[in-house]
């Protein structure tokens, strides 16, 4: 069963790019945005992640903190951050446990063919842990995600 909204989420989301085990409880009275996306180094994610990062610090201001999830692994996320010089971590979902317990993990389409892969989809979590929000995948604009969140 997927996350919803007013659902707590798990205390252990995975391992960042660091080898660094990252949990919701270091992020104690501050929002997050925990965005899903699927691939490092593509056109749409690649314009998301820039989002962020040049918005990063308003949404700061705002008392959010901005962790990315991929099935990527941590030698792809670190180049991913040095290329386009992000300020958040994004976490290594290897296993694909997080995107399975959100439920952003699924069959998808391109030309015909079918593959399974991760929906782009972002989670704003209050204070407390607790999802307060979901922007679905059809509602992302990758290149003003961040003036999305900001706007709500």
């Amino acid at each position: 069963m997927a996350l919803q909204i007013g659902d707590k989420i798990p205390d252990i989301l995975g391992i960042n790019q660091n080898g660094k085990e990252i949990k919701a409880s270091d992020y104690q009275g501050k929002k997050i945005v925990l965005y899903f996306y699927p691939k490092d180094n593509t056109s749409g994610c690649t314009a998301e992640a820039c989002s962020f990062r040049d918005h990063y610090t308003d949404l700061r201001e705002q008392g959010y903190e901005v962790v990315g999830v991929s099935v990527d692994d941590a030698k792809s996320h670190l180049k991913f951050i040095e290329k386009q010089q992000l300020p958040f971590d994004l976490i290594a979902d290897t296993a694909k446990e997080l995107v399975e317990a959100f439920g952003v993990w699924g069959e998808k389409s391109m030309y015909g063919r079918k593959y399974m892969g991760t929906f782009r989809t972002t989670f704003l979590i209050n204070e407390q842990g607790i999802i307060e929000y979901i922007f679905q995948p059809k509602a992302i604009k990758t290149t003003t995600h961040a003036d999305q969140i900001l706007g709500r």
